[in-house]
């Protein structure tokens, strides 16, 4: 028998997304699909010369991975977001402005997100609780439902 119930496809994937840094990896990689689209914008708007047509494609394609592996592979989360900003902010250079900003600055919210997450924390507790728990256990005679 399991020990869980059958959960449905929605609650599977919120616990799957619990344990990761969802939000962080999803913005980059949608950071870096936009600035991909948008280098198939008209030759009027946009002027690749040299390598930097090779490193236009390059660096949205690694912003399109990084997102991925920090959603897959949340274990890694720190280097892959260091990566990704700093391919987010190369994109400056080489994509038409970072996608036109909007590409760069969803790459470096969401690596600043992906850096941030901290898995299994616990949640913070108000100081007014601290301090109700703190005088609880220097004076145990007086009851926790009782006003001090």
């Amino acid at each position: 028998m399991r020990e869980h119930p059958r959960q449905g496809p929605r609650a599977a994937f919120r616990g799957w997304r619990a344990h990761r840094p969802f939000w962080g990896g999803l913005l980059l990689t949608l950071g870096g699909g936009e600035i991909l689209l948008t280098e198939k914008a008209s030759l009027k708007v946009v002027m690749h010369i040299g390598m930097q047509g090779l490193a236009g494609y390059l660096l949205p394609t690694l912003m399109l991975i990084l997102g991925l592996l920090i959603l897959f592979n949340p274990g890694q989360r720190l280097f892959y977001s260091l990566t990704g900003i700093l391919v987010s902010l190369g994109t400056w250079l080489t994509s038409n402005l970072g996608g036109f900003f909007v590409g760069l600055l969803l790459g470096a919210v969401g690596s600043c997100l992906a850096f941030g997450w901290l898995p299994d924390q616990e949640p913070r507790v108000s100081r007014r609780r601290r301090r109700k728990e703190a005088r609880a256990a220097r004076n145990p005679a007086q009851g926790a439902g009782e006003p001090a």
